[in-house]
């Protein structure tokens, strides 16, 4: 179903059949058999059912976040804009991940036979969603740093430099590259290239966030005395908040998406050393990760956000109080009803 030159392909059929890097790799090393046993050891099989439902959680959870910040209108500023995409980058994960293991239980089970072709289809489809997952994620994290190191440092000027016309251009030019990017990588998946611009991506924008977080953490202090008035201060406090947040978003997502990059820079390093071999055998575990990264971030804009926190209850209550679907649209934008 997939040939050796797959090992490039963004996300592989980590359902389907185990990763063709592993196969690959055991294949090579018939003639010695503390490989075979090394390559045994480090196997590791994950249910199915546990890809699903994290990934309806993901997707509970991502979609929540973008209906809070469509209701409440103290929400429709910049950041949130940018929250919301990423809310939304998240999503293209569950989605995916969602709709592949449906395929695959059903495939099982006999309840859908697909052709080959089909499969094929599907595949690529689920890969330019991932791909362009994490290029639009990456992307607005350093759009979400970017804004708020302008907040920090150029506070009095902000809201004539993050125009909601530029917002919002700047997210049609995100989504635009990313998607773009994707089909690109997809079509050009056996290219070593690919992975080369992949992880030149991700170390690209570490830097360039990295660089921000540190002159604004350095100098935040600094510039917070020559601002006097109260209101100014509060604000300050905001920013700073909205930057830590920002911080700890950026963690979760290297910490989830960092074996995912390595095992990406290892299949061009050492393709078929022990070390790798085994290593390359937990791609399923990385995927776990990627798709806990995308259930993990809701969490922490509603611990972070306290607005957001309540608009989050205020949905969960409606959908638990009512069903109508009028009383439903009157929950999710109540200023058409007043």
């Amino acid at each position: 179903m997939m040939d050796n030159t797959s090992q490039h392909n963004f996300i592989m059929h980590h359902h389907m059949e185990l990763s063709t890097l592993t196969v690959y790799s055991e294949n090579s090393t018939n003639n010695t058999g503390a490989r075979e046993q090394n390559s045994t050891t480090c196997s590791l099989r994950i249910p199915q059912e546990l890809f699903l439902t994290l990934g309806l959680i993901s997707l509970v959870e991502n979609i929540l976040v973008v209906l809070a910040i469509i209701k409440n209108r103290n929400l429709h500023s910049p950041m949130y804009y940018f929250i919301c995409c990423l809310a939304v980058s998240d999503m293209l994960v569950s989605v995916a991940n969602v709709v592949e293991t449906i395929v695959m239980l059903l495939t099982e089970h006999g309840l859908l036979v697909v052709t080959p072709e089909m499969l094929r289809h599907l595949d690529n489809v689920i890969d330019i969603m991932n791909c362009s997952s994490v290029v639009s994620s990456l992307s607005f994290l350093c759009t979400i740093a970017a804004d708020r190191y302008i907040t920090i440092f150029y506070a009095l000027r902000y809201h004539s430099i993050m125009t909601t016309q530029r917002a919002v251009t700047i997210i049609a030019m995100v989504w635009l590259t990313s998607i773009t990017a994707s089909i690109l990588f997809i079509v050009y998946h056996s290219h070593t290239a690919v992975i080369v611009c992949l992880v030149t991506f991700f170390c690209i924008t570490l830097v360039f966030t990295a660089v921000l977080y540190m002159h604004m953490f350095i100098l935040a202090h600094v510039h917070s005395r020559r601002i006097m008035a109260i209101y100014k201060s509060r604000r300050q406090g905001t920013s700073m908040k909205g930057a830590i947040t920002l911080t700890i978003l950026l963690g979760v997502f290297i910490l989830c998406w960092g074996p995912f990059f390595l095992h990406l820079i290892l299949i061009l390093t050492c393709p078929t050393t022990p070390f790798c071999t085994c290593f390359f055998s937990y791609f399923n575990l990385f995927l776990i990760l990627i798709i806990c990264n995308s259930l993990i971030d809701p969490l922490i804009y509603a611990y972070r956000s306290q607005e957001l926190r309540k608009t989050l209850k205020e949905l969960l209550f409606c959908s638990c109080v009512t069903f109508r679907c009028d009383s439903i649209l009157e929950c999710l934008f109540p200023w058409k009803f007043t």
